[in-house]
């Protein structure tokens, strides 16, 4: 009996040391900006693989930010995860983001990395339109084809887009509209497009989403997040892409400035920027393109190959964020939704 005794006390002890030494790797909390069930399986095989106990909270890029402009003097996360990196660079111009390069961004393109470790792309997501073919054919419209077309008299009350107070997405279609048109036109484009809109949604995704639940018949949104719903089931969703040429958006990952556990954050962005670690959004439906050149696309992205884009200014996107935003609300009378 005494020596089961023993054993079992060696068993605990062992087991505390074991359990102790598991604390002692760390705890991460991110701010992922894309899909929550890729930021769930993410997370979950980061913790996995290097014992860092790793949390995240799911916000839109305009969330995100002003959460770390709030939190400028106590940081409480490390890592910004995912979403559009114009609003990286909007951060980054208020020192939020603390730079660093990853030995493994050598397997990035340097059109998918800041030159000096501001942000490094993770995937690349085209912007576009999705629609409800029954709802279309209900309101006798065909599939708008271009910007030009979402200004048609059969549109209005049809359209929902995410509002560019809130979403990286809705950002970055008036971004895409400022470079295609200048400020003048595409302000007025926007205020014309504003009487078309049904409602603004503070998330990019959701438009894709009601458009396939049948609430409305048109949706403007990332076309893998389209594809993504269509995979799911909403088998009256078509896509296009705007002919006279679309922007689009290159998923980052960063260090934040200040934030707790730098070495852990950091160790997190060499993972997020993997072969591997791009590979898993593909196993849960995030279609975008890779930014790893060693990394397997995933096969239903092809559908958008050849996308008409424009030569999309990240950097003149992310520096102009907080002007353009406040003479879009202006111009359109409008408010970011907060629900």
């Amino acid at each position: 009996m005494k020596n089961f005794l023993k054993k079992v006390a060696l068993f605990t002890l062992v087991s505390s040391i074991a359990l102790g030494a598991s604390k002692d790797k760390g705890h991460l909390l991110i701010y992922a900006g894309l899909m929550e069930d890729y930021a769930i399986k993410s997370t979950r095989e980061f913790e996995k693989e290097t014992g860092i106990k790793t949390e995240f909270v799911r916000m839109s890029s305009g969330e995100t930010l002003a959460r770390v402009r709030a939190e400028k003097d106590n940081m409480t996360a490390s890592v910004w995860f995912g979403g559009p990196v114009d609003a990286f660079v909007a951060a980054n111009e208020e020192g939020l983001i603390e730079p660093y390069k990853s030995p493994v961004a050598d397997q990035i393109p340097s059109k998918f990395k800041d030159p000096n470790g501001v942000w490094t792309g993770i995937y690349v997501g085209y912007l576009g339109f999705v629609g409800n073919k029954e709802l279309l054919d209900e309101i006798g419209a065909k599939m708008p084809q271009s910007w030009a077309d979402l200004l048609k008299p059969e549109y209005k009350g049809e359209l929902v887009t995410a509002h560019p107070g809130s979403s990286g997405t809705a950002y970055t279609m008036l971004s895409t509209i400022i470079q295609l048109k200048g400020e003048k036109e595409g302000m007025k484009y926007m205020q014309q497009l504003n009487k078309q809109v049904r409602q603004y949604t503070k998330s990019g995704t959701a438009p894709g989403r009601m458009v396939g639940m049948g609430e409305t018949a048109v949706g403007i949104t990332f076309l893998h997040d389209a594809i993504k719903y269509r995979k799911e089931g909403y088998k009256d969703i078509i896509i296009a892409a705007p002919k006279e040429g679309t922007g689009f958006e290159i998923g980052g990952v960063a260090v934040l400035k200040n934030g707790p556990d730098q070495e852990a954050a950091r160790k997190f962005v060499d993972w997020a920027l993997s072969k591997r670690a791009q590979e898993i959004g593909q196993t849960v439906g995030s279609f975008q393109f890779l930014t790893n050149e060693n990394a397997i696309p995933p096969k239903e992205a092809q559908e958008i190959v050849g996308t008409k884009l424009i030569d999309y200014d990240f950097s003149w996107a992310g520096a102009n964020r907080k002007d353009l935003l406040v003479k879009f609300s202006n111009a359109t009378k409008t408010k970011a939704p907060k629900k």
